[in-house]
């Protein structure tokens, strides 16, 4: 199945199974390429935060007017920090943002759990990598871009170019279908395979 692509400069629709790789400086406005991303055509989606709280994003969502009622949130920053988790329904949690196993076995259950057009973000590969290592965050990419292909389900994954270095980059480029380019004054460029 098709998945409209409500990104500029990008093709119109990707097919199920597309994973994108969003690159970004450092401060960039991805916030924006990402909500757009989740609320076009789609039935669910999945966010895996590990640079903000699920109520972080829970606000940024409400900002961005993205239903909310689609939304499951896997927060992996605030066992680790200690803050108060609200447990409900659509918001889980792992101990860290380096608990890469438990972040691929959510993104499982959310696509074996939900149906129709199923989207996940994860943000972002750069503090999993902070936390963990870029070869064990490689490996859960590749599971997870496996995954979406197994579901038919279309995923963006943030990554930010001043953090890593040249080779890791191309590397992670390399594995993604497609690859959204942000610069520091805003600029997309798409290039989808």
């Amino acid at each position: 199945m098709d998945y409209s692509l409500a990104i500029e400069n990008g093709p119109e629709t990707i097919p199920g199974g597309t994973g994108l790789l969003l690159v970004h400086p450092s401060i960039g406005e991805t916030d924006r390429i990402d909500t757009d991303f989740l609320k076009t055509d789609t039935d669910a989606f999945l966010v895996v935060s590990t640079r903000t709280t699920a109520r972080e994003v829970e606000q940024k969502l409400e900002y961005y007017d993205v239903d909310e009622t689609k939304a499951t949130i896997l927060d992996t920053l605030s066992v680790e920090r200690g803050y108060s988790r609200r447990t409900s329904d659509d918001v889980y949690y792992v101990s860290a943002p380096d608990d890469l196993d438990g972040v691929v076995d959510r993104v499982e259950r959310f696509l074996t759990e939900h149906e129709g057009k199923r989207r996940v973000s994860v943000d972002s590969l750069t503090e999993m990598a902070y936390y963990a290592d870029d070869e064990a965050v490689y490996e859960a990419a590749a599971d997870i871009l496996d995954l979406l292909d197994e579901h038919d389900a279309v995923g963006i994954f943030h990554l930010s170019e001043e953090v890593h270095e040249v080779a890791t980059l191309d590397r992670f480029r390399d594995l993604f279908e497609g690859v959204i380019e942000l610069d520091g004054d805003g600029n997309v460029s798409v290039d989808v395979a």
